[in-house]
């Protein structure tokens, strides 16, 4: 009662008397002075400077071939035959020819690269159901507001529903190799290209005691697909559905208009792949489906190898050298400052 009563007043509000409330607990106040500072910062410079190096000297060791195939050879006549809108959803086949100079060494990652497409819209990324792509049934059969206007169709819900599903890349390549013996099929694994939290966690195909076409009964494909979800992949009954990995790997959108995404991996088990891509002549056999002209886009396949460190990307790299390089400019102002004016204070009077 005593402490209530003693509360009361015009000091009422005052905070109390401790160090906490009064701030006068114990602090680390450093000096700021140039033999601190000016250390402080070659050193910064000198770290920023070898990470830039060692990250420049990792980024150059890897390999990259890019082939713009959007008009390149026979696709030429594909580009064509899209621009008619009588044609869209019409499958049409071309060639084009690689030559590569040098042999890909190790792990070779096959990718296909789309230019001025934004996958980075609000609208456009919000254009999905992830609680219908996790197997929900009722928002299977109910999609969310969000995929307008790609919701239904026919009266019939869309499966998988919204903008970025009915958007998705459906070119498919087979890359070929032309040894002196003739021309042989390279290998590629068309699994194991998504992540695992997407492939196990956050897309799941509906329960079902029967067929996969049976669980998706009662919906239907999305208006630009060419085939239902559980007819995706014909040649691997277990990669339909939402958990097929080519629909998993274009389901996470890009952060920039200039993308590329994983398309396959060289299967090094048999001659003459075993070590990589042998130098040499290779084709690629496209089944052209994804018309680019309507947004002034690109078409592009990848051919790269990796690192510990990732693909070729010189961006962090370079990012390094060049604050090395502010720091180190900026450590050299202070230290003429310094040597000039602060060695004594009869010069800072000055």
């Amino acid at each position: 009662m005593g402490k209530e009563a003693a509360k009361k007043g015009p000091l009422a509000s005052r905070p109390d008397n401790s160090a906490f409330m009064q701030q006068r607990l114990p602090a680390w106040s450093p000096m700021l002075t140039a033999s601190t500072v000016l250390p402080f910062l070659y050193c910064m410079a000198a770290l920023c400077m070898f990470l830039g190096v060692l990250l420049l000297i990792t980024v150059e060791g890897t390999q990259e071939m890019k082939m713009d195939y959007t008009e390149a050879g026979s696709c030429n006549d594909c580009f064509k035959f899209l621009q008619n809108v009588i044609n869209a959803g019409k499958s049409c086949s071309c060639k084009v020819m690689i030559p590569l100079e040098q042999e890909f060494k190790g792990n070779v990652f096959f990718y296909y690269g789309l230019q001025n497409f934004h996958q980075n819209l609000r609208k456009y990324m919000d254009s999905r159901d992830d609680a219908q792509m996790v197997g929900r049934k009722y928002n299977l059969k109910k999609p969310s507001p969000y995929c307008e206007p790609y919701i239904t169709d026919k009266n019939l819900p869309i499966a998988p529903c919204g903008a970025v599903a009915n958007s998705m890349f459906n070119d498919s390549f087979s890359l070929w190799y032309h040894s002196p013996s003739g021309p042989i099929a390279v290998p590629l694994y068309r699994n194991g290209i998504t992540w695992y939290t997407d492939e196990n966690v956050k897309f799941r195909n509906p329960y079902s005691n029967q067929s996969l076409a049976q669980a998706f009964n009662g919906t239907t494909k999305p208006p630009y697909w060419q085939q239902p979800v559980y007819k995706l992949d014909p040649s691997n009954p277990n990669n339909n559905g939402f958990i097929n990995e080519d629909l998993i790997v274009w389901m996470r959108e890009a952060a920039f208009p200039n993308f590329k995404k994983l398309y396959g991996i060289l299967k090094r088990t048999k001659e003459p792949f075993t070590n990589g891509l042998p130098a040499g002549n290779y084709s690629i056999n496209i089944s052209y489906n994804f018309p680019v002209q309507h947004f002034n886009g690109r078409k592009q396949v990848v051919l790269s190898t990796v690192t510990w460190f990732g693909g070729q990307n010189r961006f962090l790299p370079i990012a390094y050298l060049v604050t090395s390089g502010l720091v180190l400019l900026m450590a050299v102002i202070l230290t003429v400052i310094w040597w000039k004016f602060g060695r004594n204070a009869k010069n800072m009077e000055e």
